[in-house]
């Protein structure tokens, strides 16, 4: 059945095969036909012949009596980080900063109510969550989202939140309107955003925004540590200064990036 409230150019076929792509969660690499069909909410015929198309093409392989995805399925995810330029603008600050503090930072994106990690320097430390380049996560509940959301036009922000989260999480946190908005005015006022364990137990973290060259917040920068070996005064006293100096060096890159004429080198 093809979707409500789309244009005349929308592809039904490429909107399915993306849906396919993304039925592949944690926990289920692999899954049977009728479980992509279900999942996807497509009859079997069609996931099949999307599954086989994705199969012909590298993005998918036939295991186990299912299907799984492949490492290639990575560059789509790649290419919109490459597009941005991001990852080689922010590397070398991201480095250095989990040099100086030994704890793993990432960038995030906003993406409807959740927030997408887009770029990552990780130490190796057990954490309640697994994070990588594309995890998803609700925005409110982490600092990166708050940063984020805090970046809005206030009368956006219960929009936003008002889609559904596609994380797959159950945040501990659960603030009513009220609550939720003086916490956002405290993140504008003071320009960084903290949040201690209402993600999940064993989370803590702090977020900047990354700015560009009209100061609009185009992305969240954090240091993320673990609350039983960090406590939220090393979060602030020595982790966040770090932080808002590498904050402040990719932003300021990032806008000299958009600055320079385009040229194309034949």
């Amino acid at each position: 059945m093809a979707r409500a409230d789309t244009g005349p150019d929308f592809i039904e076929a490429l909107a399915r095969g993306l849906d396919v792509i993304r039925v592949f969660r944690p926990g289920r690499p692999v899954m049977s036909l009728t479980e992509v069909a279900t999942a996807a909410g497509l009859a079997r015929p069609t996931a099949r012949r999307i599954l086989l198309t994705l199969q012909e093409l590298g993005y998918a392989r036939a295991e186990q009596g299912g299907f799984a995805l492949t490492p290639r399925v990575l560059e789509l995810g790649v290419s919109y980080v490459r597009s941005m330029g991001l990852w080689d603008v922010a590397r070398p600050h991201m480095e250095r900063l989990v040099a100086q503090t030994h704890e793993s930072s990432s960038i995030a994106q906003l993406d409807g109510s959740d927030i997408v990690y887009v770029a990552r320097v990780a130490v190796p430390k057990i954490v309640t969550l697994s994070v990588q380049i594309g995890t998803r996560f609700p925005a409110l509940q982490t600092s990166l989202g708050k940063v984020l959301l805090a970046g809005l036009p206030p009368a956006e922000v219960p929009r936003v939140l008002a889609e559904p989260s596609r994380s797959g999480i159950e945040p501990r946190w659960r603030p009513a309107a009220e609550e939720r908005d003086a916490v956002l005015r405290g993140v504008r006022a003071k320009g960084w955003a903290l949040t201690d364990e209402q993600l999940a137990l064993g989370i803590r973290s702090v977020a900047a925004p990354l700015r560009d060259g009209l100061g609009n917040v185009v992305a969240a920068l954090n240091v993320n540590a673990h609350a039983a070996e960090t406590s939220m005064e090393q979060l602030t006293d020595e982790y966040l200064p770090l932080l808002l100096k590498a904050a402040g060096a990719i932003s300021a890159d990032w806008a000299l990036c958009e600055a320079m004429p385009q040229v194309t080198a034949s």
